[in-house]
């Protein structure tokens, strides 16, 4: 059944095929696609749905869009299953998260090798007994992109979750007692920083058969906060935006010279 009024756009997000590149950068704030888009050469706004902003450019001559996602996994995977209808296959997710090791810092960029299905989307796609990775060739395209702007950077697992306040308020919970001793297991795994969409986004990436990865900017870290640490709260997104926009541009050359 097709919800849209236009049958030629996608319900929620009100693209159409054509009007996204294969490449695409998904933020999860509106607000930022247009500043994202300013990377690219001549961009055009195609569609303003809900939290659904997408622009379309080129970089290097090949088409490229970003789509914002809104918060949390079930939008998230809604914009990821609209857009590979659409035509799109490789998506670099560029957003927030909150450091979990003492030596993840403010201002510095995580990029997730692995993220912990702690939120409901993924499970209903696949068992919670699979893996929530990204695609290697767009992992190996952010940590080069990444090094190439000379940004202080960790790669790792991510957890991610469902509720922004039950990371931050945890001990005013009903579910306390799961929330903190699960906090605590992460840390003690070495999980670098708490986010809500890389889980949802590899598994449903995965079951579509497309490429999918993410990084992220450190807006703060709680856990140097309890310990007295330096703890300045970073929202300039400059970095990880320009990370994403290099490992694109990767992307884009080794995929011309692989033919794919």
């Amino acid at each position: 059944m097709h919800y849209s009024e236009d049958p030629n756009r996608q319900y929620h997000t009100q693209i159409a095929k054509g009007e996204v590149g294969r490449y695409v950068i998904l933020p999860g704030d509106p607000k930022r696609c247009k500043l994202i888009a300013s990377f690219f050469d001549d961009p055009v706004l195609i569609a303003d749905s809900r939290e659904y902003v997408t622009y379309t450019g080129t970089l290097d001559g090949t088409p490229v869009s970003v789509t914002s996602t809104g918060i949390g996994g079930p939008s998230a995977s809604i914009a990821l299953e609209e857009l590979v209808k659409c035509g799109a296959d490789t998506f670099l997710r560029v957003g927030t998260c909150g450091g979990m090791q003492l030596d993840v810092e403010s201002g510095d960029v995580v990029i997730a090798n692995g993220a912990i299905r702690m939120e409901g989307t993924s499970r209903e796609y696949a068992p919670i007994e699979y893996p929530a990775v990204p695609d290697y060739d767009v992992l190996t395209a952010m940590i080069k992109g990444t090094e190439e702007i000379g940004a202080r950077h960790h790669v790792g697992v991510v957890q991610c979750k469902d509720s922004f306040y039950g990371q931050h308020n945890p001990e005013l919970m009903p579910v306390h007692y799961e929330l903190m001793n699960k906090w605590d297991a992460w840390k003690r795994m070495g999980c670098l920083a708490s986010e809500m969409e890389s889980a949802a986004l590899f598994i449903v990436g995965g079951f579509l058969r497309v490429r999918v990865g993410s990084l992220f900017l450190v807006v703060a870290n709680q856990e140097r906060e309890a310990k007295g640490l330096p703890n300045p709260v970073v929202h300039d997104m400059d970095l990880p935006i320009r990370a994403a926009v290099a490992a694109i541009r990767h992307l884009i050359k080794e995929d011309q010279r692989k033919h794919k």
